[in-house]
């Protein structure tokens, strides 16, 4: 094996620290620094993922504590908005926030064949937006229940409860597939 010829690179002084710019020492705290950007970034990500969140699924809302004027207001005045009860909704006076997110769904869960047909063309004609309707899973129930996924849509609910003419309310998020799902039972004489 040949050697190359020695020059004057090959003598290190002994009064050099370190040798190549590689090999310096890291900066004190830099870890720190690292960590803080990383963990900075994760909750930018997380907030802007549940804000997101929040805007696309009408089931899902986060309240801010801050910039809220309901909270300006103090607790008296929350207590009394919670206390009250949406009125009965009509289809033409449907907030238009959420009018464009409004869909109901009618299943049939009673031992009456066809039941949802006709209760969803009455709906139809009285300008309600349906999305499907369906025979249940189980077609046993007694009970007519209007489930509605969201507080904004309890009046909504309260109104299909007074055009089927039986049945009640109940919040629930079982069917995500409308805010509005209309569950017959046997109670529901179907619209001849």
């Amino acid at each position: 094996m040949s050697t190359a010829p020695r020059d004057r690179f090959d003598d290190v002084p002994h009064d050099l620290t370190r040798v190549g710019a590689h090999r310096g020492p890291a900066p004190r705290g830099r870890g720190w620094v690292v960590f803080a950007w990383a963990a900075l970034a994760t909750g930018v990500l997380v907030a802007v993922g549940l804000f997101t969140l929040s805007r696309v699924d009408s089931r899902f809302s986060i309240e801010l504590p801050f910039g809220s004027s309901d909270s300006a207001a103090g607790p008296a005045a929350s207590q009394s908005a919670a206390d009250e009860s949406p009125a009965i909704t009509e289809p033409g006076s449907v907030d238009p926030a959420i009018a464009d997110a409004l869909r109901i769904s009618i299943l049939n869960a009673s031992k009456n064949d066809d039941a949802e047909d006709g209760i969803a063309t009455k709906l139809k004609d009285a300008g309600w937006n349906i999305s499907g309707t369906a025979d249940a899973d189980e077609r046993t129930s007694k009970a007519t229940v209007v489930y509605y996924s969201g507080k904004e849509y309890e009046g909504v609910a309260k109104g299909m409860v007074q055009i089927l003419g039986t049945g009640s309310i109940r919040l629930s998020s079982a069917f995500p597939g409308a805010p509005v799902t209309i569950v017959l039972g046997d109670d529901f004489t179907p619209v001849g």
